[in-house]
């Protein structure tokens, strides 16, 4: 995206005192700009569908009355792709986080990260990657439960392949940079998840951070 358009930021979150908080930041911030903002996940869809210019990037509370940010997560990936989500929550168990990865958000950050942690994964976000919390990082690493494999199960190609992944880029970005096509590379992230016994790109991820193939920083 245009380095000199600021990121458009919408901001999901029952506590005004939050989405206060959360503006008063990025008012400090020259690439990124506040472009709405919703009490709940209902009210969150109802207001994007009257946008005249989506955002970039959704901020979304993930406990919240009416639809939650789970559901709400999934409807916005369903109707507008493009649009980002990054999770945020004080809730830092496993099992919600890889619920908000798996419907599609982004990143996830606990609502007590820093400033810049914040600013960080809407910019990762955008460029499509997956931004964690360095604590849900550690906490969602050392609960991936599958089969006690290591790099040794990967061919060199495999191992290049599954570093790219975990950096979150797609089937396309790692053809181009690769030099295959598209397909070859899809071809080579299945055999990387069939080898290593996990089901999506967020585990090999996470996977690949476990096993010190890249970092969690």
């Amino acid at each position: 995206m245009d380095s000199s358009v600021p990121i458009r930021v919408f901001l999901v979150d029952d506590h005004a005192v939050v989405r206060s908080g959360m503006r008063a930041f990025f008012e400090m911030v020259d690439d990124i700009e506040v472009v709405g903002e919703a009490g709940d996940g209902e009210a969150a869809l109802a207001v994007l569908a009257g946008l005249d210019e989506l955002p970039d990037v959704v901020l979304m509370d993930l406990l919240m009355p009416r639809l939650d940010g789970i559901g709400a997560t999934r409807a916005i990936k369903q109707l507008y792709p493009r649009v980002q989500v990054v999770a945020l929550t004080s809730f830092s168990e496993a099992e919600r986080v890889h619920v908000a990865l798996e419907a599609g958000a982004a990143g996830y950050l606990l609502k007590d990260a820093e400033a810049d942690q914040v600013g960080a994964a809407v910019r990762a976000a955008t460029r499509g990657q997956v931004h964690l919390d360095p604590a849900v990082a550690r906490t969602l690493t050392r609960s991936l439960a599958g089969p006690a494999r290591t790099s040794a199960a990967l061919t060199p190609r495999e191992r290049e392949i599954l570093v790219h992944v975990a950096q979150g880029r797609s089937n396309r970005d790692i053809a181009s940079e690769l030099m295959i096509s598209e397909r070859t590379a899809r071809t080579h992230v299945s055999a990387v998840l069939g080898k290593l016994g996990l089901e999506s790109r967020t585990q090999a991820a996470l996977w690949a951070v476990r096993e010190g193939l890249v970092s969690d920083a």
